[in-house]
Order: C-alpha cells, then sequence, then structure tokens
C-alpha cells in the first residue's frame, strides 16, 4: 500500500507518537553537548513542502543555546559577490551544537535556477564545489543529514491557498508563490539533476513522502533516531517507514511527484 493509500495517524495518536521521539531527540542533544559533536540537518523541498513544521517539531524541547535554526534570506549585493558557499559557512554548527537548515546551499540548483537568478555558469559552479564542500564537513566530523520534502502538484497547490486564506499562515506568503505551480515542471526538473547528481555517499540525500504532514514528520525524526550514533536512544523507534522515507540511492527518480 502507498503512503498516499495509508489511512492517516489520528491527531491523539500522532502527539502520542511525537512526544516519544522528541524524548530520544533530547537525548541526542545530551549526548552532542556532552562530546562536543557537530549536527547539521539540511530541508529542502518546493514552498508549503513543510519545512517549517518538520523543524518547529524537532526543536520543540530541545536546549534553544544548543539549537539553532537557519533560514537565510535574499542574498545582499555583497553576498552575491563573494563565494558563493561564504554566507553559508558562516553559520554551520560551533561544537556542541545543532543547526537546522531550513533551505541551504542548494538554493543554488533549486529555486535560484528555476527563477532564473543564477546563470548556467553559476549552476555548473554549484555543481563543482559542492561535492568538496560537503566532504569537507564530514571529513571535519560534522554529522550531515539532508532531507527533501516531496510534495504534489495538488497538494502544494491547497497548502498555498491556505496561506493566502489563513490569517496565520500569511508570513509564509513570498513573492515566488505564484511561480510555484507555473514552473512546476522546471522545478521538478531541477529537483531531479540537483538530486542525482548530489547524492553522496558521505552525504547521501533522503526523500520524504511529504503530502501528510504528520508521517512525514514522525518518519523523519525517526530516521534522524537512526542516523545519528547514540547509544541511548531507543532502537525501537528509530525504524522509519520505507514507504514515507526513501534514499534517493534506492529511489529512482521517477517515484516523486511528476
Amino acid at each position: 500500500m502507498s503512503s498516499s493509500q495509508k489511512k492517516k495517524i489520528s491527531k491523539s495518536e500522532y502527539k502520542q507518537q511525537l512526544r516519544a521521539l522528541q524524548i530520544e531527540l533530547v537525548k541526542i542533544q545530551r549526548q552532542v553537548i556532552a562530546h562536543g559533536e557537530r549536527v547539521l540537518i539540511i530541508f529542502e523541498g518546493r514552498d508549503a513542502a513543510g519545512k517549517d513544521g518538520v523543524i518547529k517539531r524537532v526543536r520543540e524541547h530541545m536546549s534553544p543555546r544548543e539549537t539553532r535554526v537557519v533560514a537565510l534570506g535574499k542574498p545582499s549585493d555583497r553576498d552575491a559577490r563573494s563565494w558563493y558557499f561564504r554566507r553559508y559557512s558562516e553559520q554551520l554548527p560551533a561544537d556542541e551544537e545543532i543547526a537546522l537548515f531550513n533551505r541551504s546551499w542548494y538554493n543554488r540548483a533549486g529555486v535560484e535556477r528555476v527563477m532564473g537568478f543564477a546563470g548556467k555558469e553559476e549552476v555548473a559552479g554549484f555543481f563543482a564545489d559542492v561535492a568538496q564542500f560537503e566532504e569537507m564537513l564530514a571529513r571535519d566530523g560534522t554529522t550531515l543529514l539532508k532531507y527533501y520534502l516531496d510534495i504534489d502538484r495538488k497538494e502544494q497547490a491547497t497548502r498555498l491557498e491556505a496561506r493566502r486564506t489563513d490569517p496565520l499562515k500569511q508570513w509564509k506568503i513570498s513573492p515566488i508563490d505564484a511561480a510555484a505551480l507555473e514552473k512546476w515542471n522546471d522545478y521538478s526538473k531541477a529537483r531531479d539533476e540537483m538530486l542525482t547528481r548530489t547524492d553522496f555517499a558521505y552525504a547521501p540525500w533522503i526523500a520524504v513522502r511529504a503530502n501528510d504532514k504528520r508521517a512525514a514528520r514522525l518518519n523523519i525524526i525517526r530516521h534522524m533516531l537512526q542516523s545519528i550514533a547514540c547509544p541511548a536512544v531507543d532502537r525501537r523507534l528509530a525504524r522509519p517507514d520505507p514507504s514515507v522515507i526513501l534514499p534517493v540511492a534506492e529511489l529512482g527518480i521517477g517515484r516523486l511527484a511528476p
């Protein structure tokens, strides 16, 4: 049965499972602090894919001093003239820190490319440099997890409409929201190339079927528990649903939303 066909989890069961998983996240953070570790978690995906919601649940009960959310805005003129990775490298986690990137340097392979903010040479330069950049992070001891939240066209349209009509969500409205659906096929093509070319053994991509927000959140956390070495974690909870969590290396790009 596909994830889209499964019965959605009830709100009460979701909250119960989420609390149990968040307790395990706190255990991981205690280890990160005690041993001076560095953890970097990247969340990518189309507009309205659910990145904000996942990050909110991941950090909800973690220490705000050692948990940092990075969501950089439009680059300044100075940023545009500088080494592309500079402004991101300034935000990398220090010892004892967990950094959650709401979008990342992969903007260049996605939104910047599709919207024409980056030219062909800049995109080619990104693909030439990103492997070495991430290998350097891994070699230096940073735990790097990369999640791509995938939703279908109908779900994105529904969520973008909710932004316009719900006063509590209107802060999410972006000038490029309108282009999200208009350029759907361009975004799909850019996504497929990005995931294929930057799925490294030392920094693999994990695709997440995210039409069901609750299932996506729970299973991303389960995958984190599975991927970040921590003896204190209850391994019974570190079992993501393989119909929701899909390693790109095993995926076949045709299984993502067309």
